[in-house]
């Protein structure tokens, strides 16, 4: 009797193919006892099928699915790999709303979730615990492993106390929870305390952060109060370390090692998730957590409560900044508000100056693209033991290159947005594609050969100019040009935490949740530009960055 499944491919289908299994992997029905005995293939093992004259890795999503087409042309799989780990019916059903929220393919999320090295990965790692299993056999039984004893967590102020028991009472009621903490008011050590009341319950815990480098720093932190029931995944981990924390999670439940909570970027919603009870996604109004390409372009903070409404977990949104959209949900009952006015260490708010550098400019009072005023401020808060962040908006060293004799400004061929200089590199860029082409100084229009002029100052051209003011200084800078290079962006904030660093120059992701101690002064310089992006929502990201960026200070 054959047996036909339905199959999941990592490819842009808009309907799942259908297949036949081989003999020996077919259910053989014993009609005497009247039942089933299963074989190998059942829902969320992958097979490898031939699909338009290739193979790759499916995954098996349906059971004898109806056919209306002649069973004849029906293809048999190639091969069952029921050695790879079964993907969880939850993880499907996920894969299913996200693809149906997001107008993508099924298809499209598996690959995401299950790209092609992971699979190859997790092969390696099978015949490694395969292997590491035939010897465990020839020797005494294994000692258990020690697990982490879970204390009592920070101690909670009077504030936070109330804040947390708030939380609690609308998670109870199953309603999701906006945590609207100022900067600096602790929102850190509630998300510390919830997950631990999680980890006692026997339940899991997603902690979902924007940035690597945020991830990073709370590293560290967590660590303290959870020990090997930390986990870590990001972009940054190493294929074979995403495998680990994989096999961890799917372990937490099938071997009964003990509850987990995983620290991750947004890739981490894709990870075998068991038994989660809460879900925490800390600054929620974050762009960083949209997807733009490729598909599925999602949001993690929304696809973040799709999966915390599969597995019947707690949802916990927190920011000092929430998003129009969260905002709106709790004016209409969706979600609860909690508030929390007041700072950890009752320190006041950070005083604002703004400066006209225009006007500044006319009277002398610049220095290239730093003030005066704001040199005087840098002098006085390094001479009192502080630090100082510089924040531009732009990376790169100018923003803009322009012919000194016919005008043109020169843009990527497949954009049409003006090039940037990257000094570094010697290299123009595009900071939508990531297209580069070499730096001439010269204007590549024909017939013309003009000097290209350099407008506009990115971070690299600040950073520049900030070590020329302060020579004596140690200076960095961190955007995402540094972080392409492994591990220096972790060096970078650890340094900066240690007090190694005086001044440090960045992007938009220096505003994130940083928690220095001996930062006492933040600078943004062209603030104005932030609200002159072709983005609709211009202002209300402006608003959310400067905000955030101001409470970075005074903690």
């Amino acid at each position: 009797m054959s047996e036909y499944v339905s199959v999941i491919l990592p490819l842009k289908l808009a309907w799942e193919p259908v297949y036949r299994l081989p003999e020996d992997a077919c259910p053989e029905v014993n009609e005497e006892a009247d039942s089933v005995a299963k074989e190998a293939v059942q829902i969320g093992d992958r097979v490898l099928v031939k699909f338009a004259g290739k193979e790759y890795v499916a995954l098996v999503s349906g059971m004898n699915p109806k056919l209306d087409f002649d069973p004849s042309k029906v293809q048999e799989i190639l091969e069952a790999q029921i050695d790879l780990p079964q993907v969880a019916e939850s993880e499907i059903q996920l894969w299913r709303q996200i693809a149906e929220y997001y107008l993508c393919t099924v298809g499209e999320v598996y690959k995401a979730a299950y790209p092609l090295g992971k699979i190859r990965q997790e092969e390696i790692l099978q015949r490694k615990k395969d292997r590491a299993s035939k010897r465990k056999k020839k020797t005494e039984t294994a000692v258990p492993q020690e697990n982490t004893e879970l204390g009592e967590g920070p101690q909670l102020s009077p504030k936070q106390t109330d804040a947390y028991s708030e939380i609690k009472a609308g998670l109870k009621a199953g309603k999701a929870v906006l945590l609207n903490g100022v900067t600096g008011s602790g929102k850190t050590e509630i998300y510390i305390k919830l997950a631990l009341d999680c980890l006692k319950k026997g339940k899991n815990v997603i902690y979902l952060v924007p940035e690597i480098a945020l991830s990073r720093q709370l590293e560290d932190r967590l660590k303290e109060y959870f020990g090997e029931h930390l986990l870590v995944f990001h972009s940054s981990v190493t294929t074979a370390q995403k495998e680990l924390v994989a096999d961890k999670i799917r372990q937490s439940v099938s071997e009964s090692t003990g509850s987990y909570i995983v620290l991750c970027t947004r890739s981490g919603l894709f990870l075998p998730h068991r038994n989660v009870g809460l879900v925490i996604v800390d600054e929620e109004h974050d762009n960083s957590y949209k997807q733009d390409k490729p598909a599925p372009r999602y949001n993690a903070r929304d696809a973040a409560s799709l999966l915390a409404r599969i597995h019947g977990a707690g949802l916990l949104l927190g920011s000092a900044t929430p998003s129009l959209e969260s905002l709106y949900n709790c004016s209409n009952g969706k979600y609860r508000l909690v508030r929390l006015t007041e700072r950890y260490h009752h320190s006041p708010d950070a005083e604002v100056e703004i400066i006209d550098t225009v006007a500044e400019r006319r009277k002398w009072g610049m220095k290239g693209h730093i003030s005066i005023k704001l040199i005087e401020a840098i002098k006085e808060a390094l001479a009192e033991g502080g630090q100082v962040i510089i924040l531009r908006a732009r990376k790169s060293y100018a923003s803009v290159l322009q012919c000194s004799e016919c005008g043109e400004i020169i843009r990527c061929p497949h954009c049409n947005v003006p090039l940037s200089y990257n000094k570094t590199r010697g290299r123009m860029v595009c900071n939508y594609c990531g297209h580069t082409s070499a730096y001439t100084e010269i204007c590549p229009k024909e017939g013309c050969g003009g000097q290209l002029v350099q407008i506009g100052a990115g971070t690299e051209k600040i950073e520049e100019e900030i070590q020329t003011l302060f020579p004596d200084r140690r200076v960095a800078r961190m955007d995402s040009d540094i972080n392409l290079k492994a591990g220096e962006t972790k060096e970078i904030v650890r340094a900066f935490s240690k007090g190694e660093i005086d001044i440090l120059v960045g992007t938009q992701m220096l505003a994130k949740g940083f928690d220095f101690a001996g930062l006492t002064l933040v600078a943004v310089i062209q603030a104005d530009s932030l609200t002159g992006l072709q983005d609709f929502r211009a202002d209300e990201k402006a608003l959310q960055l400067l905000e955030q960026f101001r409470g970075r200070c005074g903690r």
